[in-house]
Formats: structure tokens, C-alpha cells, sequence
């Protein structure tokens, strides 16, 4: 049982569906309520309307988000229709989850999650009858049952829906206006998937911070802050510093501004910047005249990491000081503009690169932007040309203030073939994007419409060229700008995982994780830390495969089996030890045999049992009873029921799997058969019959 997938993968839908039954049947089990219509809206939640898409990982954000957002939006309730009981079919979702062992451990605890449930049931009843939070095909579909037409024929639903395009339809003005508007302000209720992003690794916090303390600007802030006191220092009539203080500041902080000269602290770029970034930072504030430190944030201040995170956050609010010119205001390049859009893409873009970013390859990425944002293809190419080097000279300023502020690093070297293998071919000709490219770019640019570029496959080649003929500048964030862009994405409700995060995971949520986020180095060492935590490697390692095989889904259980053999060193040697594990034996023979590890003539007559027996209830796992049935038949009758008495004489651990598959051979399959046998001998008759016109026309 897979808990994530990708946005447009057509298999969401059946595993969605498969895993409501499961919570349907557990919550029965349980003398629980729980209506598999909301369980389902839950889980399409988590996967549409969620960045991330993690369907295992539930904080109380999401409990809130879910139960007084979205389902008032999306839940249709028919006039007559009791209101699902949402609060209560989610609860028996998260509760089901943690039973089952598919939790992702970097959510919110039960205990967390049944309060937020508790704190948002009292609202949800108000908010489902609110109308003005009804999404708008909502609100059309019970305006249209209101007035008696048969939402289910879709004849009746277009008439209605013409009625009310030429205003024959009453309807609530107000409450669609009001629906309007939010639909504007709020947007849809569904969210762009987010682009994956790739584990890393952080030095610890003690050696952040001292690496923080050692950035000069650091200190160049903490000084500044000092130096406007309590007692406040005077400012000009324009709010700017003084000449004599702007003068003093530049020698204190060492900012290099040329002093010779100057009439105005407006000449001395530097020390601006530092006053701007400051204020930005809540560390001075301005009132009646005079700068003055921040009482409050004196705790900041003594704390080096804390300041640099704090500065950092500031640093996208820095557009005009930094290129908006002496009064901030005047723009020299298109890169004023998108800076706060393009900033935070241009860092999402760096991070967690296995490799540093090829200067050329960021640079013409971001061209891609500048193209798509102003529209430049109507321009004369020297024009366009001379925008995009205003643009280019912009942003290595801000690449400079990075660097200084211990950000990113930069290099000279030759850029990874990675660059050459995906050098951005026709990228604004249609949707589909290089593979490879920085996950961030990608994103960002495949959220722009195509439009067709007939210069791009030349500068496609111009990239290549360049990056194949010598050394470039390479970049590359630092653990500082890494921790903190990191920050920024888990804010924004996207995966960002950390090695060493799971160390105090149950095997389950570790294992599960793994599985589906990381990839096999850095699995390696986040199961390395993990074990490390545990009394000894013999203890973690009896957790893990306990953890597989409990796991109540066949599939589940070969995916994690497959992702603790490659993140184990000795992984191979243990997974040909299971072939006589009772409990393990059908899961590490269909590892074995889908890594070629094992052949179907290596198996034992018993292991071939096990064999059968695994696939069948895998396939009931990936499409329920339905699809499973469809599948042996296909064979034929006779193949399926062999296939079945193999499976049900075999000594497979799940015997509740083996259960259904003995109910299903009982009735199901030969009602199946029956039917299918019907449909095929009707066909057969339709094609004789076929046949026979057509021989009397000749």
C-alpha cells in the first residue's frame, strides 16, 4: 500500500478507495462510525489539496484544514441527507493508520491529532451549513436538487445549467457572490503539487551556530543595533542616517563605502543596506525622528544562529535597498520585479543538489522566467539581449550578498554531466520539462503557459556549449542557507527530509519513509542513525522485520523488505536468510525474485505455493476483490481455481487474506465465470450473426 503518489497517477483513486473499505471494515471492528465517502474526501484532501501529498502524514493543521475547509467546499449533502459525520470518519482514519503502521512519524502524534478532531467538531456542523464556504460546483448541485432536477441525469443538469445561464434559475445572489469572492481571494480548493525534494544532511546546532557567529554580518548587525542603543540615535527629515553617523558606522562595521565626498548617507550603498537589513530584521526600529535597538530583541542578538535565521527571513524584503538604487525605488533590471518570486526558487533550486548549480544553468533557467513574466519574445533580440545582461548583473548582486552573508558558496570548476545531459531543450514549447532539471525550476516553470519559442533550442545548444567548453562558477548552499531554506519549505507544508529526523521512529514509520522519500544513500545513513539510537543492531533489526511483517498490505510489505535490503549493508545476506522465516518466507521470495536474485525454477514446491498464494493477494491488494477476480479468469476457470487451490494449500502467513481468497472460490469466482461465460457466448453470437449478413450482401 503505497501512501503517496503522484498528482496525475490514475492509481490514487483505486488504492483510495481500497484503503476507505479497510478503514470501514476496522472501524466495525472497533464499534466505530466511520462513512467511507469522507474517509475517501480525507485522503483525496491530503493528495490534491495539500502540497505535499503525504497521505500518512496528518498534523492539526491539516484536521482543521480538512473538516472546516475542505469538506464544507467539496462534501455535497443533498437536501433530505443526513450530514456525514466528518469529525468522527476522520478520526477513525488516523486511528486506523496508526494501527496499521502507516503513519508518517513526522506528523502529529494521536493524541494531538484526536484533540484537534475534538476542537474542530464543534465548528463543523456551522460550517457545512454555511453556504458562502460551499465550493461552486456545490453550490449549483444542490440548487439544482432544491428545485427537483435529477442531478444524476445529465441531460436534466445541462438544461438546468443552460436555464441558468440566461437567469431563468432562481438562485442566492448573495451567497454566490460570497462564493465568488472567496473563490478569488483563497483560490481553489485544490493545490499545486510541490516538487519533491531530496533528503539532506546538517551539521549539528552547536557547530551551526558557531559557524553563524563567524559570518561578519552577523556581527556588522549586532553592532549596528548596538550602536542605536536604548537612547535612539537622531535621524535626517528624509529618516535617513546622518552624514557624521552614516561616516562612523562605515568605519565601526568595516563596510569599504568610499566616505571621500559624500553629502549624503544615501552615497554610502553599504551601510544602508546594513540599516535596511536591520530594520527588516526587528532589530532597530524608527519613531518620531530617531533609530532605535529593539528591547525585544535582545535574546536574538545574543544568540548568532538565532540572529542569522532572522536575517535570513529578512533578506526577501530587501528588494528595494538592494536593487531599487538610493531611494529604493529605482528599478535597473527585470529582476526587481519577481525578486520575492524569484528569490525563493532560485534557493528551493540549490537545495539539496547532489552537485553544485552551474552559474549558466541558473542563469538561463531564470531566463526562462524573465521571458514567460515580461513577454520578451515581441522584442528585438539585441533588446531582449541587453534586459536579460541588466537582469544577470542584478541577481549576482544578490548571489555577492549571499555569499558575504555565508548562504551559498562559490567556485570555479566543471559542472556536473547531469547539466549536459539536460540542458533545457525547448523548454517553452510545450508542458513537458527536461528530466532533471532543478526540482524548483521545473516547477516553477512548468506553472507558466507554453508558448511557443523559436530561440530556445538555439540557446539550448549556446548552454551546452558553454558548460562543456571549461570551468564555470559552481554554487551551492552552505548548511546555514540549506537549514533555513529547509525551514522555509516546511512552513510552506512541503516534504524536506533530515537525516537523523526519524531517529526515534517506530520501524514501521522509519521503513515507510524510507521507502518512499529517500533515496539509497542517504536511506543508509538515516537506517544507520536510526539503529544507532537502539540497544544494539540485533535489537533495531528485530523491530524492522517485525514492523514487515505485521505490515497488513502484501505490497507494503515487499516495498519495505526491498528498502531495508538496499539500506543494509549485509541486506542481500539477510533477505536469502528469510526464505525460511514462516512469517517472512512469501515476502523476501517475491523481493528475490523481482531483483533477479532468484528464478521461478529455484523455487521449491512450497515456495512456489507461497509464490502463488503472494501474488494473488497482492493483486487483491493493488484492485480489490473485483479486479482480482477479472485477473483469473482471464486465464481461464480451470487456471484460476488451480491458482487458488495452490494459494489456499499453501502455508502463507496472511490467513485472513486467505480467508477472502477462500470466499471468493466459494461464490464469487464461479458467479464470475458464469457471467463472463454469458457475455462471451452473447458475443459470439452477435459475431455470427455479423458474419452471416455480410455473406448474404456479398
Amino acid at each position: 500500500m503505497r501512501m503517496l503518489f503522484e498528482p496525475d497517477d490514475e492509481d490514487f483513486e483505486a488504492a483510495a478507495e481500497m484503503l476507505a473499505s479497510r478503514v470501514e471494515e476496522w472501524a466495525r471492528e472497533h464499534d466505530e462510525v466511520a462513512d467511507g465517502f469522507v474517509v475517501q474526501a480525507a485522503l483525496d484532501y491530503r493528495h490534491n489539496g495539500t502540497a505535499d501529498g503525504r497521505l500518512g502524514l496528518w498534523r492539526a493543521a491539516h484536521v482543521e484544514e480538512f473538516l472546516l475547509d475542505w469538506l464544507p467546499q467539496t462534501l455535497t449533502v443533498l437536501p433530505g441527507q443526513p450530514v456525514p459525520d466528518g469529525p468522527g470518519s476522520l478520526l477513525a482514519l488516523l486511528r486506523y493508520l496508526d494501527a496499521a503502521g502507516l503513519v508518517d512519524p513526522r506528523g502529529d502524534g494521536l493524541t494531538a491529532l484526536k484533540r484537534a478532531v475534538s476542537c474542530a467538531a464543534g465548528e463543523f456542523g456551522a460550517r457545512m451549513a454555511d453556504r458562502t464556504r460551499w465550493g461552486l460546483a456545490k453550490f449549483w448541485t444542490v440548487t439544482a436538487a432544491e428545485q427537483g432536477v435529477d442531478i444524476m441525469d445529465e441531460a436534466a443538469m445541462a438544461r438546468f445549467a443552460e436555464r441558468a445561464r440566461i437567469g431563468e434559475v432562481p438562485y442566492d445572489r448573495d451567497v454566490l457572490d460570497a462564493i465568488m469572492t472567496r473563490r478569488v481571494t483563497a483560490g481553489s480548493a485544490q493545490v499545486e503539487r510541490a516538487e519533491p525534494q531530496l533528503p539532506v544532511t546538517l551539521a549539528q546546532e552547536d557547530v551551526l551556530r558557531e559557524r553563524a557567529a563567524a559570518v561578519p554580518l552577523i556581527g556588522q548587525l549586532a553592532q549596528l543595533a548596538g550602536w542605536a542603543g536604548s537612547e535612539g540615535r537622531e535621524l535626517t527629515k528624509a529618516g535617513r542616517l546622518r552624514v557624521a553617523d552614516g561616516r562612523d558606522l562605515v568605519r565601526a562595521l568595516d563596510t569599504g563605502d568610499p566616505v571621500e565626498q559624500v553629502r549624503t548617507s544615501a552615497e554610502l550603498p553599504r551601510v544602508n543596506l546594513l540599516f535596511a537589513w536591520a530594520k527588516q530584521a526587528r532589530l532597530i526600529r524608527v519613531a518620531k525622528g530617531r533609530v532605535y535597538a529593539v528591547a525585544k530583541a535582545r535574546p536574538v542578538l545574543a544568540d548568532p544562529l538565532a540572529l542569522w535565521e532572522r536575517a535570513f527571513e529578512a533578506f526577501f524584503e530587501l528588494r528595494g535597498p538592494l536593487l531599487g538604487g538610493p531611494n529604493g525605488y529605482d528599478a535597473t533590471s527585470m529582476l526587481f520585479d519577481v525578486y520575492q518570486d524569484v528569490l525563493p526558487d532560485v534557493l528551493n533550486a540549490l537545495y539539496s543538489l547532489p552537485y553544485p548549480m552551474p552559474w549558466p544553468r541558473l542563469r538561463d533557467s531564470v531566463h526562462l522566467a524573465y521571458r514567460m513574466s515580461f513577454a520578451l519574445g515581441g522584442a528585438p533580440e539585441r533588446e531582449q539581449r541587453a534586459w536579460l545582461l541588466d537582469a544577470d548583473h542584478d541577481l549576482r548582486r544578490v548571489l555577492d550578498v549571499l555569499e558575504y552573508f555565508g548562504a551559498i558558496t562559490r567556485e570555479r570548476g566543471m559542472a556536473d554531466p547531469v547539466f549536459l545531459d539536460t540542458a533545457l531543450d525547448e523548454p517553452l514549447t510545450g508542458p513537458q520539462l527536461p528530466a532533471g532539471m532543478p526540482a524548483e525550476l521545473a516547477q516553477l516553470l512548468g506553472s507558466l503557459p507554453s508558448v511557443p519559442d523559436p530561440g530556445a533550442t538555439a540557446r539550448a545548444k549556446e548552454l551546452r556549449e558553454e558548460l562543456a567548453s571549461g570551468p564555470v562558477e559552481l554554487i551551492r548552499l552552505t548548511d546555514l542557507g540549506t537549514r533555513s531554506v529547509r525551514q522555509r519549505l516546511l512552513a510552506q507544508g512541503r516534504s524536506a527530509p533530515l537525516v537523523g529526523e526519524l531517529t526515534h521512529a517506530p520501524a514501521a514509520g522509519l521503513l515507510g519513509v524510507l521507502a518512499q522519500e529517500y533515496d539509497p544513500e542517504h536511506a543508509e545513513a538515516e537506517l544507520a542513525a536510526w539503529t544507532a539510537a537502539h540497544d544494539s543492531p540485533e535489537a533495531a533489526r528485530r523491530l524492522l522485520l517485525d514492523a514487515i511483517r505485521t505490515t497488513p498490505f502484501r505490497t507494503r510489505a515487499a516495498a519495505l523488505l526491498d528498502t531495508l535490503t538496499t539500506a543494509l549493508p549485509d541486506g542481500m545476506e539477510l533477505l536469502r536468510s528469510l526464505r525460511g522465516e514462516p512469517g517472512l518466507a512469501p515476502t523476501a521470495l517475491t523481493v528475490l525474485t523481482q531483483r533477479g536474485a532468484l528464478d521461478h525454477e529455484d523455487l521449491t514446491d512450497t515456495e512456489a505455493a507461497l509464490m502463488v498464494a503472494e501474488s494473488l493477494l497482492q493483486l487483491l491488494d493493488l484492485g480489490g476483490e473485483e479486479a482480482l477476480l477479472e485477473a483469473l479468469l482471464a486465464q481461464g476457470r480451470a487456471e484460476a481455481e488451480t491458482a487458488i487451490g495452490a494459494a489456499l494449500a499453501s502455508s502463507h502467513p496472511d490467513q485472513a487474506g486467505l480467508d477472502t481468497l477462500r470466499r471468493l472460490a466459494d461464490g464469487p469466482l464461479r458467479a464470475k465465470a458464469t457471467q463472463l461465460g454469458r457475455l462471451n457466448a452473447a458475443r459470439a453470437r452477435q459475431g455470427r450473426s455479423t458474419a452471416k449478413k455480410r455473406k448474404r450482401r456479398g
